[in-house]
């Protein structure tokens, strides 16, 4: 043990005591000195700071993987390993020098506490568990003693999920902090995560993602106990275990204590506790940590640096050579010393290191970290490839090195793949920055620590992506406090609160964010809850002091104002005046859900009673009395729309009188249906839809048939009572509108039902069909209809139809809802016959109805002269009899327009039936 001369301070106690920063001021106030750290994030940090205070030009940074040497360097930042010792330097630092005790590297810290001096000043940073050691090894040592700036106190369990802001969690395994920070992300919003594997680059983005207040968690390993000095109110344990290289044990009180000390900076107070499944610590560990009262240090690490290098048997003796001293014990066998020992009895390397500076050089390879944990032999095979390359040629070759770089030199990929090729980097960082291994250093270095922070750059991007939901951080950390929200709505409607989208607002309910999981939809809800308050008694307001005119009621009973559904019709017990539901959030408020609910029930009252006013004014009629009150009573019920059938009697009974007093109100009584003319326009068949659905519907309400139409296809799962309500009379395949139905009646009657008719123009015209779906109808009305071919006539002009495919009427007083057209004029369209895939091209097809009637229960027979019964009336069939075909010949006039001569003109169809009778 060497002796000195110069003043030889141990600055002992808990954390949280300054005594890093007095370490720094005492080196700035000597000319040049040497401050050893335990971790290169640690040193960087101080780095950084002694450039703030004397500029970059007179401090220098060495660490195993970076190195920044001014010309002028007065003071020097390194990690232990790498504290430089023939600078001469007037101070001298260590910190954490409790950090002899550790199995790993506590060799390296006990030899700096054996040799390092500075020529006026020594400081030995660290715990009060030192001092007994201290003093047996440096009995010149004087001792300083640093009280707590705060207190610390224990705060027993919390789950994650209630973990307070400011937290830092810690656990002791990747997929241990991996885990917790995705549970962090999940139940707050998101964590900062910090390891010692990380490089400065990416561990200083992530920390400061969590200084600047982007995230208030923290996940990290037990790095932050050495040194790190971070904004922490509350440390929390999620295990008490850690492997130390060899095998899991359980922490010591005082190593606990070195990591539960960084919750509270300087004045402020500090709490531990215990996390996830972690067991509670026993009450003697927690009061001595609070106490900082922990056993004394009895043994320090140590290994021999009087090295013997004539041979590599020889160096290894004496690597592994006794203390002397009680206090030391030899340390365990590092990696450099195992890697060593393994390259020493490989058969093919016998000739290895034949002099002092080969085995000079084979031991500064072996001491090449690990840092890819590939396995033991990956590694061993590196050493000896670098060794290789040095002895034989004096330096790595730059092509070996750049295709390695290279490999590497990527920033794609997961969290894991950018970790390792990290690792890996880190490796040739450290290989470069030895002095002599490359030919051209400044590049090598310069190369390698661009790669490095590309890396670093992607590693912290993708740990940002998959632990930081930045969205419900920002918004949570904002609820906290008590200033207003911001929020800005779109046009879309889509809101962002303090720049975070949170869903989209639709009148008076907001949607939250469909992206938005279980666990972060609280927290997009609360704060919208309190950013959209204004919003909400601001549009509150406008719908309130808004005209009719702005509303408007679908056919599904939505009212909607301003392009949002902000209320729905519902059943009431006025069937004319129905009640209404407005569709407000309960985070509006009460006050903002009653001024909407007032402002559309007067709504719904001033639309229905106006487009109700017929049926109110004839329900409020005292002149309509006896038979006809009841009608209109029926009538009111309805909604302008009965069938004939359940207003029989009082229809029958009905005299010409009080069959005016409904007929002054526009009632009609048709053969099938009673309704009123003004109850058929599109706005009171909406209506009428809506309150029938109200009642007697349970799913998505059918549409009201389109305004215009007179005639629609019926749809199967539709009851009949859907077509009453609508004002339609179904028949068959089709629904036609009862007042159109009644007049397509009076013109049927006008036919020959026997003889057989084709459709006129006025009967397309009235049902608004082509001729195949009027076909249809005609059937379903109870017409056999007799589709034929017959051959075009020369001279004879094409058919024509009175409605287009699309089955619409050309009567504005339908389409616009003035009323109900008392005559169809001329054709809306024309349309030539329907083709027949079987006809030819100077052939078309028409269709011919005749009224099909119900057979009686007996038929009478007639005998013919051999004695076969007959059927009386029309033959059943064709069976090839010569009268059987000219009766069907009779019956299939060939057109019914106005066409004199030709030889399938009516008039010729007619003389040949009269000749054949007459026959």
């Amino acid at each position: 043990m060497p002796g000195d001369s110069s003043r030889t301070v141990a600055v002992l106690g808990p954390t949280n005591t300054g005594k890093t920063r007095y370490a720094l001021e005492r080196m700035l106030a000597h000319r040049t000195g040497v401050f050893g750290l335990p971790l290169r994030l640690l040193a960087r940090e101080i780095y950084d700071k002694a450039v703030k205070a004397r500029g970059p030009s007179v401090v220098a940074l060495v660490t195993g993987e970076e190195r920044i040497v001014p010309p002028r360097a007065r003071y020097w930042i390194a990690t232990a390993e790498a504290m430089p010792s023939n600078t001469g330097a007037e101070f001298m630092a260590v910190d954490e020098i409790q950090l002899c005790a550790d199995p790993e590297r506590g060799h390296v810290f006990t030899d700096r506490l054996l040799g390092a001096r500075g020529l006026k000043e020594t400081l030995f940073l660290g715990s009060t568990t030192m001092r007994q050691a201290i003093s047996e090894l440096v009995p010149n040592a004087k001792f300083l003693y640093r009280e707590r700036y705060s207190s610390l106190t224990y705060s027993g369990q919390r789950k994650i999920s209630r973990m307070r802001p400011r937290s830092a969690i810690v656990g002791f395994s990747v997929d241990e902090i991996y885990a917790i920070a995705e549970m962090v992300r999940i139940r707050r919003g998101g964590a900062a995560v910090v390891m010692g594997a990380l490089s400065p680059r990416t561990r200083n983005a992530q920390v400061a993602m969590y200084q600047n207040g982007d995230v208030d968690y923290l996940v990290a390993t037990d790095a932050i106990g050495m040194g790190l000095n971070l904004d922490i109110d509350h440390v929390a344990f999620a295990g008490l275990s850690k492997f130390d290289g060899r095998r899991t044990r359980r922490l010591q009180p005082n190593e606990l204590a070195q990591i539960a000390g960084r919750a509270g900076r300087y004045r402020s107070d500090g709490t531990f506790g215990v996390t996830g499944t972690a067991p509670l610590l026993e009450r003697e560990v927690a009061s001595a940590i609070e106490d900082s009262r922990f056993a004394r240090v009895r043994q320090l690490q140590w290994r021999n640096t009087d090295l013997e290098l004539g041979s590599v048997g020889k160096l290894i003796a004496s690597l592994e050579a006794p203390p002397g001293h009680h206090v030391l014990v030899r340390t365990r066998e590092a990696d450099d010393l195992r890697t060593l020992k393994m390259i020493a009895v490989m058969p093919e390397l016998e000739d290895v290191a034949p002099d002092e500076a080969e085995v000079q050089l084979l031991w500064d390879v072996c001491q090449v970290p690990d840092f890819r944990q590939v396995s033991i032999q990956d590694h061993v095979s590196l050493v000896i490839s670098i060794f290789t390359l040095l002895r034989s040629g004096g330096c790595i070759p730059a092509d070996w090195l750049a295709t390695r770089v290279a490999q590497v030199d990527r920033a794609d990929g997961d969290i894991d793949s950018l970790a390792k090729r990290l690792a890996f980097i880190r490796t040739w960082k450290y290989v470069v920055q030895r002095t002599g291994w490359v030919a051209d250093e400044v590049y090598w270095r310069e190369r390698t620590r661009e790669v490095e922070d590309r890396i670093s750059d992607a590693l912290h991007r993708a740990l940002t992506r998959r632990f930081v939901d930045r969205r419900t951080s920002v918004l949570m950390r904002r609820l906290q406090q008590k200033d207003d929200l911001m929020a800005e709505i779109g046009s879309d409607g889509g809101v962002t609160v303090e720049g975070e989208y949170v869903g989209r607002l639709d009148g008076f309910r907001f949607e939250i964010d469909s992206a938005a999981t279980s666990e972060t939809a609280a927290t997009l809800r609360s704060a919208a809850r309190r950013a959209l308050k204004p919003e909400f008694s601001r549009r509150a307001d406008a719908l309130y002091n808004s005209p009719d005119q702005a509303f408007d009621v679908s056919g599904q009973g939505e009212i909607a104002w301003q392009d949002a559904v902000v209320g729905r019709v519902v059943k009431g017990d006025n069937l004319l005046a129905p009640e209404v539901r407005e569709l407000v959030d309960d985070d509006a408020g009460e006050q903002v859900a009653e001024r909407v609910r007032r402002r559309l029930a007067h709504f719904a009252a001033s639309t229905f009673s106006s487009v109700f006013a017929p049926l109110i004014a004839l329900r409020d009629d005292e002149t309509v009395v006896g038979l006809a009150r009841g009608v209109a009573h029926r009538l009111v019920e309805s909604l302008g729309v009965v069938p004939r059938s359940e207003l029989f009697n009082e229809v029958r009974e009905m005299d010409q009188e009080q069959r005016k007093l409904l007929r002054k109100h526009g009632v009609r009584f048709g053969q099938r249906t009673v309704f009123m003319f003004s109850m058929l326009k599109p706005a009171p068949t909406r209506l009428r839809v809506l309150m029938w659905a109200l009642r007697n519907w349970s799913g998505e309400i059918p549409e009201s048939p389109p305004p215009g139409r007179v005639s629609i296809p019926a749809e199967e799962g539709l009851p009949n009572s859907f077509y009453v309500s609508a004002g339609f009379r179904v028949d068959g395949k089709w629904a036609v509108r009862v007042d159109m139905w009644e007049r397509l009646m009076d013109l049927l009657r006008q036919e020959d039902s026997a003889l057989g008719f084709e459709a006129s123009a006025d009967m397309l015209s009235i049902t608004g069909m082509t001729h195949a779906a009027f076909a249809e109808l005609m059937e379903g009305m109870g017409y056999e209809v007799d589709r034929c071919v017959r051959k075009k006539a020369p001279n004879l002009p094409e058919a024509t139809a009175t409605a287009t495919a699309s089955g619409s009427v050309k009567d504005a007083a339908v389409a616009d809802g003035d009323g109900v057209a008392p005559a169809v004029g001329a054709a809306a369209g024309t349309e030539t016959q329907i083709p027949d895939p079987d006809a030819g091209d100077d052939e078309e097809t028409y269709f011919v109805f005749r009224r099909v009637h119900k057979k009686p229960a007996r038929v009478r027979q007639r005998k013919t002269a051999g004695g076969q019964g007959k059927t009386k009336g029309r033959p059943r069939g064709n069976e090839g009899s010569e009268t059987a075909l000219k009766t069907r010949k009779r019956n299939h006039p060939a057109e019914r327009h106005e066409v004199h001569s030709g030889p399938f003109s009516v008039l010729a169809v007619l003389k040949q039936g009269q000749e054949e009778r007459g026959n």
